[in-house]
């Protein structure tokens, strides 16, 4: 899990992964759609993790979302993973 958040990749290399241009990963995180991390000198670092929402995006925006759609869609899967996990909690300790 924590390879999966460590930001290691400047925002060229994860625009190349991504298959994205720069400025777009730079609109993005201005819409708060993605959050890369910063060294103390202000260099974007982003993980696979950041990578594979970039990729979300991507696809989201061939299916003809907006960015403002995407944002949505974004926050509505991040719920449905968070209450899943806390669904498998309550089976766990339920004894399910």
């Amino acid at each position: 899990m924590k390879e999966r958040t460590r930001a290691v990749y400047a925002i060229s290399v994860a625009a190349e992964m991504a298959e994205m241009q720069i400025q777009n990963l730079r609109v993005y995180e201005r819409r708060g759609l993605v959050d890369p991390a910063r060294t103390a000198g202000g260099t974007r670092l982003y993980s696979v993790a950041d990578i594979e929402r970039l990729i979300r995006i991507r696809d989201l925006l061939a299916d003809g979302l907006n960015l403002a759609g995407i944002a949505r869609v974004l926050a509505l899967e991040e719920d449905v993973r968070r209450l899943r996990a806390a669904n498998e909690r309550l089976r766990r300790a339920s004894g399910e």
